[in-house]
């Protein structure tokens, strides 16, 4: 019912910046909030931040807070993670998940993924 793309990774210096951006379509009102995980090889999937569909309330792991910023365009249907700063360690497949449930750090509370966008970050 709900398809996440996500967009916007790529290989970047350390101390660069990247916008991600998900595209979300089908019955997204079903869904009171977004969230971007990140996934590096050998690691489990963890979170990254989430935002609502409205209220702009946003969520942040101590990984990225003060280096990233969440936002959504509801018009577009396009949520964004704006990422700067970027370290070696953020280095990572990215994915956008659509939510229902909370605590919203919780990938089990999360219905539908995208298929994941990769950042790469070189020292």
């Amino acid at each position: 019912q709900v398809q996440l793309v996500e967009s916007g990774g790529g290989l970047v210096q350390a101390g660069g910046s990247l916008r991600l951006s998900c595209a979300a379509s089908g019955r997204t009102f079903n869904y009171y909030y977004m969230g971007w995980f990140r996934q590096a090889p050998g690691k489990e999937r963890e979170f990254v931040a989430a935002i609502t569909w409205s209220g702009d309330m946003t969520y942040y792991s101590d990984s990225v807070k003060g280096r990233g910023t969440i936002s959504r365009d509801n018009a577009k249907s396009t949520v964004y993670l704006q990422m700067n700063g970027l370290k070696p360690d953020d280095t990572a497949v990215y994915y956008c998940a659509a939510g229902r449930r909370t605590p919203v750090q919780r990938t089990s509370n999360y219905s539908y993924w995208g298929q994941g966008t990769q950042v790469t970050v070189s020292s």
